[in-house]
């Protein structure tokens, strides 16, 4: 009794210091724009890109190392009081030290020449790490850290990567990638948590919670505030390519895109950023029925909806729905967003919005509402008493603790696909061979936003890191491990473009070795850049596979991938397969030490792994993609091909599933559903398996899908250990959002799953 008393104490002496903070922005934030001008509302609600206010020959690109500009900077942050600051030098890493200086000055001069001393607000995209920032602690991508289907992991990211955010000065992280995964063509599927819906839900609430903390007080000097992105069905495109038009229904959007939004907005996300797109052909940046009567009204979200980059201009340039680009903002503005990536001509889009407010096409209080939530953003924060936070006081900075956090994320995350024979784990020192543009890169094990945009610099700040090759040699020995590229990315070329160096000289060294190491998968990318028009591997990389396959020896393939590249062609000549995605700086060493057999695989597979180009669809397809016919005069077979299943990946151990127990057989809509299952390490060996739970409905309004994921969860086997699992499963969230949009669950059968295991059900 008096240790609920003490904690009910503490947590009525929280409410009532939360209600007193909120008390005290409210009327912080309320007298400061009662004192504001016109202009320097609009300022506020202005975000320019560095280089603008930097030096250098223009305001696209500057001078490096970084530094601010007097003059370029009096313009922007005095005569046109812009409010937010993003990116960094020619999208390229810079020293927490020179982080400090020149946020330090952006702030001085913000702060001691405006009548009212309103801070900067400075974002960055630190999407895996803290991604512009020399001697960041670099963790796998999102597509990676879903393989390890351990939501800690994604809480880790999230929590190292506000510290060292924080530690570079810099308070808010354009993070996390909340977007639903679910084609394989798409240039941005490696950011996301992957196709299923429930996995990009629970992995999105722990980033949250790394990033602003447990409650949501982001003046935490190790908090940064969290921004959603990107609002919303981003992914879904018809042509699979980055910023192009999706064509979604309302009942769609609402039960698969919508809900990883809903519950990070229930968790306490900051700030949103749109989707870049056109849903139904509407661009979402003028879509006010998205941004105001779903984002605002019906999911509750009281924070700053930001622009992507350069999303106003395009209404008018790219989508051709405003005359004008004054029109344009017109558009955006009126339909809810507060804040502007501009991110170059801020002086046309100041000067546009202060006279559509003169001329008053868009409203004071719009301009007040954005205006309220940026300045109470930046009072969370603490930017007003402290708007610089100082690297010197972030010792655990890249620290060895960080890293192997980072290492964890990577092994638990790496997926055995393919094991013929048990060849993996390798054992003694065996000669090997590592082959393949992907072996000795550390470009390609961390991807896009890693040290620069496109990734295309980190090998020279990631030298310090194992690559596969260096790894490998380390564990085997470095007489014992040779490498050979065969085929390598073409220098200065596109991410795709690649070079045959010595095809032959691979062939010969792969005679004299016992395994051949086949490293393949993509150069770095991401957004339009990463854009393509084949899925298959790079002709030149199933020609290097093809040709080592002649010797006979066995091959292990390693897919250094971020999204799934075709391998179909190759696989029968594959002894393993590893999808090692892009791990980050210790994917080399997490790999290395599943090789060896020091740790036990468990990844499993964040999306379907398709065998051909037209059987790209997730795992929750409808039962139409399967018909047989062989009746009439056509006869026809459809199926569903591929090559390995969403939630698919072996282990060193063998997992067995018996006696699937469910409380009952008939349920009522407000009842809970206890499933159980016993889970038995049959192997010698102790690993970690993910059980996953399934339900099908039988029969609905709306074509159900074949199944979904209802729940999961990972955990640790000792070798002959067996566990029993529960679940609590709610009834309702066995809804569906049906033709009215309104979500439902339908009278009938269903059928709980785990494993190859399976049991009927009956909601009354």
């Amino acid at each position: 009794m008096k240790k609920y008393i003490h904690s009910l104490f503490i947590l009525l002496l929280v409410i009532s210091s939360n209600e007193s903070l909120g008390n005290e922005k409210e009327k912080f934030v309320n007298d400061l724009i009662s004192q504001m001008t016109l202009e320097e509302k609009v300022g506020q609600m202005t975000q320019i890109n560095l280089t603008v206010i930097a030096k250098g020959p223009n305001r696209f690109s500057s001078s490096f190392p970084m530094e601010i500009d007097d003059s370029r900077a009096n313009k922007a942050l005095v005569d046109f009081k812009v409010g937010s600051v993003l990116n960094t030098i020619n999208n390229t890493a810079q020293k927490p030290s020179v982080w400090f200086k020149n946020i330090s000055k952006i702030q001085k001069i913000a702060m001691n020449n405006n009548r009212l001393g309103i801070p900067v607000i400075y974002g960055i995209d630190a999407i895996h790490g803290t991604t512009y920032t020399d001697g960041a602690t670099m963790f796998p991508q999102q597509i990676t850290t879903a393989a390890s289907w351990n939501p800690e992991n994604a809480y880790n990211m999230a929590q190292v990567c506000a510290y060292e955010t924080r530690a570079s000065s810099i308070p808010w992280n354009f993070s996390p990638v909340l977007d639903l995964g679910l084609d394989p063509r798409f240039p941005r599927q490696f950011e996301t948590f992957g196709e299923d819906p429930l996995l990009v839900e629970r992995f999105g609430v722990e980033m949250i919670k790394g990033y602003q903390g447990f409650d949501n007080n982001v003046s935490n000097k190790h908090k940064v505030a969290a921004c959603m992105k990107h609002f919303v069905g981003y992914h879904a495109t018809i042509s699979g390519k980055d910023r192009t038009p999706a064509y979604i229904p309302d009942n769609v959007l609402s039960e698969y895109h919508i809900e990883s939004f809903k519950k990070a907005i229930e968790a306490g996300a900051k700030t949103v950023m749109i989707n870049s797109g056109l849903i139904n052909g509407i661009p979402v940046h003028a879509d006010y029925n998205l941004l105001i009567n779903i984002l605002r009204n019906k999911l509750g979200f009281q924070g700053v909806i930001l622009t992507d980059w350069e999303d106003i201009r395009k209404l008018h340039n790219r989508d051709k729905v405003a005359k004008t680009q004054k029109e344009a903002v017109k558009i955006a503005i009126n339909a809810g967003i507060d804040m502007s990536m501009v991110p170059y001509e801020y002086e046309q889009f100041f000067n546009d919005l202060v006279e559509l407010v003169e001329d008053g096409e868009v409203s004071m209080d719009r301009i007040d509402d954005a205006v309220k939530r940026i300045l109470e953003l930046k009072f969370e924060l603490d930017l007003f008493q402290n708007p610089v936070t100082n690297y010197e006081d972030y010792l655990d900075f890249g620290s060895k603790k960080h890293h192997q956090l980072a290492y964890k994320a990577a092994s638990e995350s790496i997926t055995l696909l393919k094991n013929n024979n048990n060849i993996l784990p390798i054992k003694g020192k065996p000669r090997i061979l590592v082959a393949g543009p992907n072996g000795n890169n550390m470009r390609t094990l961390n991807g896009a936003w890693s040290y620069s945009w496109q990734g295309e610099l980190t090998d020279k700040f990631a030298g310090d890191f194992n690559t596969i090759f260096e790894a490998l040699a380390n564990k085997y020995g470095k007489d014992n491990v040779k490498y050979v590229s065969g085929v390598s990315y073409k220098e200065n070329g596109s991410y795709y473009d690649m070079v045959e160096d010595d095809i032959n000289k691979a062939v010969s060294e792969a005679s004299k070795s016992d395994y051949i190491v086949l490293c393949l998968g993509e150069n770095t990318y991401t957004e339009k850049p990463g854009d393509l028009n084949d899925l298959n591997l790079h002709q030149l990389q199933i020609k290097l596979a093809k040709k080592l396959a002649e010797t006979g020896k066995p091959i292990i393939l390693i897919l250094n991938i971020g999204r799934p590249r075709l391998i179909t062609d190759i696989e029968p000549f594959m002894s393993a397969i590893v999808n090692i995605y892009l791990p980050g700086n210790f994917g080399g060493d997490a790999l290395s030490d599943i090789f060896s057999g020091k740790v036990n695989p468990s990844g499993k597979l964040p999306y379907t792994y398709p065998a051909y180009p037209n059987s790209l669809i997730p795992y929750y397809f409808k039962p139409s993609e399967v018909q047989n016919n062989s009746q009439g005069a056509y006869n026809y077979v459809g199926e569903v091909n591929n090559l390995y299943d969403f939630g698919f990946g072996l282990s060193y151990s063998e997992f067995t599933y018996s006696n699937l127990e469910i409380n009952n057989d008939q349920f009522n809509l407000d009842d809970s559903i206890k499933i159980s299952v016993n889970v038995k390490n049959s192997g010698k060996i102790d690993g970690s398996e993910t059980v996953q739970l399934y339900s099908s409905d039988l029969y609905a309004s709306l074509t159900p899908d074949v199944k979904r994921l209802r729940d999961f969860d990972k955990i640790e086997l000792k070798a002959g250990e067996m566990k029993t699992i529960t679940f609590e499963l709610p009834v309702s969230e066995l809804a569906f959002a049906n033709s009215d949009n309104q979500f439902v669950v339908e009278s009938g059968k269903f059928k709980l799953s785990i494993d190859n295991l399976s049991k009927e059900i009956t909601v009354r």
